[in-house]
């Protein structure tokens, strides 16, 4: 048989491969790292020709792979600030391309030997602050905290410093966690730990109920009471992308990420999906 010049051959491949061939890089919170490899894993085997790989760090860490143009899709648990879509426009001349994927019901952990079941935003802050020290102060046994934190390079540690404690400063001795699954860990084996972290990573750990304040019902983050809004510490997940790239496989997988399939999918990990009115 007569062998096709090699240039030909290689034409004729390529032209064979389906639109969405190519690699898409994903990178930044660890929030949303176990979701975004399931999608990962699940389109995949869905478009053999796409490979997709995701990385954690953080959401600033994220970020400042989207601005140095060294990932294609940049996840977060937090929205951008004003000063990192400006390093984006400097970067690539224009805005990124902001996508909601999933809704998260920031979750307080605490051992399951803790026999606390709720907390309220105001006993959090003095927590997490350092003016509350002891669990008696909040009706618990008489035993020091351990408070567990996020790294400051985590969307995460963003959201919670922010919208509970109102922009203040964690307490001196936080133990510093680089990742939502270390940080479940150390809950689990110190029976004085208090931490915080997306809700899909519960497992091992008991998830309190939060209080608004201390004359309202304490809220339990469930499917309903984060898309309704009534539990306190409920955010949106981000995926950030440069408009350059949103086309092709990145636009078609983002697509689906936020279509049925892929909203089932947040739902099984343990978030909550987008209601469709999102979606568009």
């Amino acid at each position: 048989m007569k062998k096709l010049p090699l240039a030909l051959a290689a034409a004729l491949l390529a032209a064979a491969l389906p639109a969405s061939a190519g690699n898409i890089t994903v990178k930044g919170s660890d929030t949303l790292v176990i979701l975004a490899q399931k999608w990962a894993e699940v389109y995949m085997a869905k478009n053999a020709a796409t490979k997709i790989q995701v990385t954690g760090g953080g959401s600033g860490v994220g970020i400042a792979a989207l601005q140095n143009k060294t990932t294609d899709i940049c996840n977060s648990s937090r929205k951008m600030k004003s000063a990192e879509i400006a390093n984006c426009v400097t970067a690539f001349g224009k805005r990124p391309t902001e996508y909601k994927v999933a809704l998260d019901g920031l979750t307080v952990f605490v051992n399951e030997g803790n026999p606390l079941k709720e907390i309220s935003l105001e006993q959090l802050e003095q927590i997490f602050t350092g003016k509350i020290r002891n669990w008696k102060q909040v009706g618990g046994a008489d035993e020091r905290i351990t408070v567990y934190s996020r790294e400051n390079s985590s969307g995460t540690y963003e959201f919670f410093k922010e919208h509970v404690l109102r922009g203040s400063d964690f307490v001196a001795s936080a133990q510093t966690m680089p990742g939502t699954a270390a940080l479940l860990q150390a809950v689990a084996k110190d029976k004085s730990a208090i931490g915080y972290g997306g809700a899909a990573y519960g497992k091992g750990a008991k998830a309190l109920s939060v209080k608004k304040d201390a004359g309202s019902p304490a809220i339990e983050a469930n499917e309903e009471t984060v898309i309704k809004g009534t539990y306190p510490i409920w955010r949106y997940l981000y995926v950030y992308v440069n408009p350059a790239v949103d086309k092709g496989e990145v636009a078609a997988y983002l697509n689906w990420i936020r279509g049925e399939e892929g909203q089932k999918l947040v739902k099984d990990i343990g978030y909550f999906p987008l209601p469709k009115h999102l979606r568009e």
